[in-house]
Parts: structure tokens; C-alpha cells; sequence
């Protein structure tokens, strides 16, 4: 506790208006946002490079974000850092009173059941009227697609089979596709057509219990490695990348994918 207390009034400190740091005074919530999110991606990626070094870094990071909005919030007159802690732990309790109640479920499906409840019971609590409510917009738009799903499956508003989520995959991909021949000028409709068609991704991955987010960022990775490989390739040639053909640099993105299987 003595390290949270030091954190606070570092933090206290450094939104003084006299003897603080300017940039810190002047920030607001929605300035320090874009902030927040970055660290939690950057936790995420200490996470997937299996650095814990790193991770200890970005989660204090991460920390360091709770502790500047929850002062921002207390100079407001609106809240504070141990508010936040109290609601956090107050909720925990609550939503597992299998551990901290008289409670007792029989597998992990009916403890996520009844999770589920507590939640919609607390929405309510809320006067969220849709089963939609409260489904952040700030997230990833590939995370919130299949979080609304989610949603609509709790009352049945949804495929039961995965080939039918593949058809309506199919369905969107032709649409894309006439909208590309019909319309190729009209770039709103476009793009319509094309968020209809990652919608159905973002369902294909639910239905087949994937993550559709980090499914690409490990696609991003396995491309950014292919690619740095075609660039060592041609680091020591006599002309430079954009001089390639795209069939000359095809050929180096196949030898650097058959250097994978080696």
C-alpha cells in the first residue's frame, strides 16, 4: 500500500497548477484516453511476446492511467482512486458469490450463466433498457461485433449451425462484390457492403471460438516477419525494393514462407 500511496502523490504532484508538470495540468479525460488504450495494447503485446519483463512495465503503465483519470476525477469533486478500488472490489464479490457467498454452481457453464444474470441484473439496476446497452463503443470494432453478438445469442438471435454463418459470409462477399462492379464510384456504399461482410467474420470467429482480434494480430505478425524476410533478401542487391516486380517479390514471399516450414 505505501507504493500506491507514493504512485498517488506522484500523480497529485504532478497535477499541482503551480509546481506540477504543464502538460499533465492541462490534460483532461478525453485527451489521457487514447493513452489508456495504448497501454492496454501494449500490455497485450508484452503478453504475446511472452515478455514478463516487459509486462510488469506496461501493467504499471496501465496503472499509471487509472491513477491520472481517477485524479482528474477527484479534483472534479467526482470520485477517487480509492472509490475506484471499492467499486471493482464490491463488483468482484457480487458477480462471484460462488466464492464469496453461499452460492454453489456445478461447472463453468452455469457459473457464466449466472455471471450473465448479475450483469443483466446490474444493467437494469442502470435503466439499460436493450440487451445491447452497455457494450462499450470505444472497443476494437472487430471485439464489440462479437460482444453484440453475444449479446443477441443470449435470446436466440442467432445461427445455431456454423455453415450457416459461412453462407451469409458468402451472401455479403457477392454483395461486396456487385456493389464493386454496380457502384465502384460510390465509396459510402462500399463501405457499407464491405463492414456487412467483417460483421459476419466477427460472427464466423464467435462460432468457431476464436478470438477474431488476436487472429489478426497474429496474421499482422506473420506478415511483418514474411515481409522483413524479403527485405534481408535484397538488403545486399544492387537495386532497391519498390524496383522489384510484384512477381519478383512473390517469389521471395514464397521462399520466405517454405523457410518457415524448415
Amino acid at each position: 500500500m505505501d507504493n500506491i500511496k507514493t504512485l498517488l502523490k506522484i500523480m497529485e504532484t504532478l497535477r499541482d497548477p503551480k509546481d506540477g508538470c504543464a502538460w499533465d495540468v492541462e490534460q483532461t479525460f478525453k485527451t489521457v484516453a487514447p493513452y489508456t488504450i495504448e497501454e492496454a495494447y501494449e500490455v497485450a503485446e508484452a503478453i504475446e511476446n511472452n515478455d514478463m519483463d516487459g509486462l510488469k512495465d506496461e501493467l504499471g503503465d496501465l496503472l499509471f492511467q487509472v491513477v491520472f483519470h481517477a485524479r482528474m476525477a477527484e479534483e472534479a469533486g467526482f470520485f477517487n482512486f480509492s472509490d475506484v478500488v471499492a467499486a471493482i472490489a464490491d463488483k468482484m464479490i457480487r458477480r462471484h458469490p460462488h466464492v464469496f457467498a453461499d452460492e454453489n454452481f456445478r461447472n463453468a457453464e452455469e457459473q457464466t450463466i449466472a455471471w450473465e444474470e448479475q450483469k443483466a441484473k446490474e444493467r437494469a439496476e442502470k435503466k439499460q433498457a436493450s440487451i445491447l446497452d452497455g457494450v462499450t463503443i470505444g472497443l476494437p470494432a472487430l471485439t464489440r461485433a462479437v460482444k453484440l453478438q453475444k449479446r443477441a445469442a443470449r435470446v436466440g438471435f442467432d445461427w445455431p449451425e456454423t455453415s450457416q454463418v459461412i453462407d451469409k459470409l458468402n451472401e455479403e462477399m457477392t454483395e461486396l462484390s456487385e456493389e464493386l462492379v454496380k457502384n465502384k464510384q460510390d465509396k459510402d456504399k462500399i463501405e457499407e457492403e464491405f463492414g456487412d461482410m467483417m460483421f459476419v467474420y466477427a460472427n464466423l470467429a464467435r462460432h468457431l471460438k476464436i478470438d477474431p482480434e488476436e487472429a489478426l494480430r497474429r496474421a499482422n505478425h506473420k506478415f511483418t516477419k514474411r515481409f522483413n524476410k524479403i527485405e534481408q533478401y535484397i538488403e545486399n542487391e544492387e537495386k532497391n525494393i519498390d524496383q522489384y516486380t510484384l512477381d519478383e517479390l512473390d517469389r521471395l514471399w514464397e521462399k520466405a514462407k517454405e523457410t518457415e516450414r524448415l
